[in-house]
C-alpha cells in the first residue's frame, strides 16, 4: 500500500493511474479535506475514512469514476482500495492480547 502524506501524492491519488491501494494521512481531523473524488479515476474504488484513533468512521464500497463523497465524521486517515481488495485478500485478524485488529497488507 502506497503512502500519501505529500501535498502532491495526496493531490495526484488515482489520478490516470492503474488500480493500486493508496494510504492518506492528513494533517487533522476534518470533513472537507477528507472530501474523496474519483475524477480522471476510471475504475470503482472502495473508501475507508479513519479517525485519529484509526477506527472506520466511515466507508464507501464501489465509489464510481466521477463521483464525490464527503465522510460522514471527521476522518484523518482515508484509505482507498482497489474494489475486489477483500475478494483477493481476505481480511485476517492479528494475533495479540488486544481485540483483533484488521491487517490490510
Amino acid at each position: 500500500m502506497e503512502v500519501c502524506d505529500s501535498f502532491l501524492k495526496k493531490f495526484r491519488g488515482l489520478m490516470f493511474s492503474k488500480p493500486k491501494n493508496l494510504y492518506f494521512i492528513l494533517s487533522k481531523e476534518t470533513r472537507i479535506n477528507a472530501t474523496v473524488h474519483t475524477c480522471f479515476v476510471f475504475f470503482p474504488i472502495n473508501v475507508y475514512w479513519l479517525d485519529k484513533d484509526k477506527n472506520i468512521v466511515d466507508f464507501c464500497l464501489s465509489l464510481k469514476p466521477f463521483r464525490f463523497k464527503v465522510p460522514r465524521k471527521k476522518a484523518k486517515y482515508i484509505i482507498e482500495l482497489k474494489k475486489d481488495y477483500f475478494l483477493d485478500n481476505p481480511l485476517k485478524p492479528s494475533i495479540t492480547t488486544k481485540p483483533p485488529s484488521i491487517q490490510l497488507m
